[in-house]
């Protein structure tokens, strides 16, 4: 068990190191210029108030920036190994599959967290130097959530990429956020139907799909608005529950992934 603990805080160091020495650096450059350009551009083509905007545009620009990690980077970790010809190695150490797995879920779980984090405080100090307030709690407790969410995809994006190329893997890991987006409207588009079939239909799609707007709560954050504690709590064990679950799956069908 303690080598096992080992092996799996190597992968995930591993991960933290070659993501944060290729692509952070550059995400967070990015993600000060769309603050930089939403300060000088947006309230002189929408006639709006920094405060009106800033805090959205930057909240937005965290998710958006966070979803390209997962996305292209999460959907890449097995089969980066694959291409390299590192993986037979590293599986012959011995590793076993499910440390394998599991330590580049964490490692990558790790970058989110740091860059979220580095996001989140500076969209914070940027609000400070132009006198915007924000609600640093709501908004913190937003940046968890969203963490949180990206854990979720992150098992979706190792899941994906178990079994099908990079880029294909990165197409199903954005379409599962796009649709774990909406997946609650589907209750009320079963309802308005007004069809038993069609709201039974609505029904299961909405217990599978994952309901990612449970931590999706940026919008609220920026006005100081949450939902209660019970609430966050319920959210917070569905996302962990749901994203061990894809995370099972992915172990069972890596483990039978011939080289």
């Amino acid at each position: 068990m303690v080598k096992s603990s080992k092996q799996i805080v190597a992968i995930a160091h591993n991960v933290l190191r070659e993501t944060i020495r290729e692509q952070v650096l550059y995400l967070l450059l990015l993600f000060a210029a769309i603050l930089g350009s939403a300060f000088a551009l947006l309230p002189q083509f929408t006639g709006l108030a920094e405060r009106d905007l800033i805090p959205d545009v930057g909240m937005a620009a965290i998710e958006i920036v966070g979803l390209v990690v997962v996305a292209f980077v999460g959907a890449n970790l097995i089969n980066r190994e694959i291409d390299r010809r590192t993986i037979l190695p590293l599986l012959a150490k011995p590793i076993g599959r499910w440390d394998f797995l599991v330590g580049k879920l964490l490692g990558l779980w790790t970058v989110l967290g740091m860059l979220i984090f580095a996001m989140t405080t500076l969209l914070v100090v940027f609000l400070k130097l132009v006198r915007v307030d924000l609600p640093l709690g709501a908004v913190f407790t937003s940046s968890f959530f969203l963490w949180l969410q990206f854990f979720l995809l992150g098992t979706f994006a190792l899941f994906y990429g178990s079994f099908t190329s990079s880029l294909v893997a990165s197409l199903l890991t954005l379409a599962t956020y796009l649709v774990g987006q909406f997946s609650a409207d589907l209750l009320q588009l079963g309802k308005i139907s007004r069809n038993p079939a069609v709201e039974k239909v609505t029904q299961t799609l909405f217990l599978l799909l994952p309901d990612l707007s449970r931590t999706n709560l940026k919008n609220l954050a920026v006005y100081g608005v949450l939902p209660p504690p019970g609430e966050l709590f319920a959210s917070a064990v569905y996302t962990v529950s749901y994203a061990l679950l894809v995370l099972a799956v992915a172990i069972v069908i890596f483990g039978k992934k011939e080289f």
